[in-house]
């Protein structure tokens, strides 16, 4: 059975006679004749009635022509939804990112995107690194926004901005006495409040302790950056987060270490090979507008 069947068949019945319904499809009434012939062979019953002058249902076409016309109205409604999806007037995406990107990027660049494109609905997650690419390879997210050493073969990524951390304090926190940049040797003295080794953040700042041979005084371990910029505003323990966070308003204040952490690269993540929606495609323009903007107001 074929779409055709269903529209020949409905032809019929609603003409209630082949000749003015091949007439009306602009074909021969023998291939009309043939077409519905197939169609009942396929289906295993007689739906029309041909024995008087004007051809009607039979009750297996009568129940038949109901669900027809249903699936004809629900495949019109699909191409319709299909339309709106690429106008972007409808439709879904599926995000991640890791705690320090979503501190700085999710308002922003969620707002701008909702503002443009009210009628998409977002799935958002705050998760680590290793979850995103995973959840990317069972095709359970459409893009997640982490950092440029993805480990599952089949993620690539794509750059948008270069991210740096610096040590952040509470504004009575006796590290504030600085103007200058802080010694790294520091790290060892003062307590800290870090993600756990689960994040792709706190992985850099132990790789980054390790090369210099020292060893971080971690008193507290979270996987919260809202508890983690509590904790700070309250108390004397610092903490190291992005320095693309805005600070301003919190109490919060950010020093930069001696020697910096290295510079690290914030990505766009997706499964290679994946489908891209126009909603997927729009949020990446967004995305890459928003990091143009970052990266024109850091000075290096």
């Amino acid at each position: 059975m074929i779409l055709r069947h269903i529209h020949y068949f409905l032809a019929v019945a609603e003409h209630g006679n082949f000749t003015r319904a091949a007439d009306a499809l602009h074909v021969s009434q023998p291939t009309l004749s043939q077409q519905i012939r197939q169609l009942e062979e396929s289906l295993g019953t007689v739906l029309l009635d041909r024995s008087g002058r004007r051809v009607r249902l039979t009750d297996a076409g009568e129940v038949w022509a109901q669900h027809a016309k249903l699936a004809l109205r629900n495949l019109d409604s699909g191409s319709r939804a299909i339309h709106d999806v690429a106008e972007l007037s409808r439709g879904r995406i599926r995000l991640a990112a890791t705690p320090t990107i979503t501190s700085y990027l999710t308002g922003a660049v969620i707002s701008k995107f909702h503002n443009l494109y009210p009628g998409i609905a977002i799935d958002w997650h705050e998760i680590t690194q290793a979850q995103i690419e995973l959840m990317l390879a069972d095709d359970k997210l459409d893009l997640g926004i982490a950092f440029d050493h993805a480990q599952l073969a089949e993620i690539e990524y794509q750059s948008l901005f270069s991210e740096t951390l610096n040590l952040v304090a509470g504004k009575k926190h006796v590290l504030m006495e600085s103007v200058n940049a802080l010694s790294v040797n520091m790290l060892t003295r003062e307590p800290l409040v870090l993600l756990n080794t689960s994040f792709a953040t706190r992985q850099h700042i132990d790789e980054y302790c390790r090369l210099l041979n020292i060893r971080a005084n971690v008193v507290i371990e979270t996987n919260s950056i809202s508890a983690i910029l509590q904790i700070v505003r309250k108390g004397h323990i610092s903490t190291i987060l992005p320095s693309q966070m805005d600070l301003e308003g919190t109490d919060l204040y950010s020093l930069q270490l001696d020697p910096p952490l290295p510079v690290r690269k914030v990505v766009i993540l997706r499964r290679k090979d994946a489908y891209q929606t126009a909603a997927v495609r729009a949020f990446t323009q967004v995305l890459i507008d928003y990091a143009d903007g970052i990266m024109a107001r850091t000075v290096y």
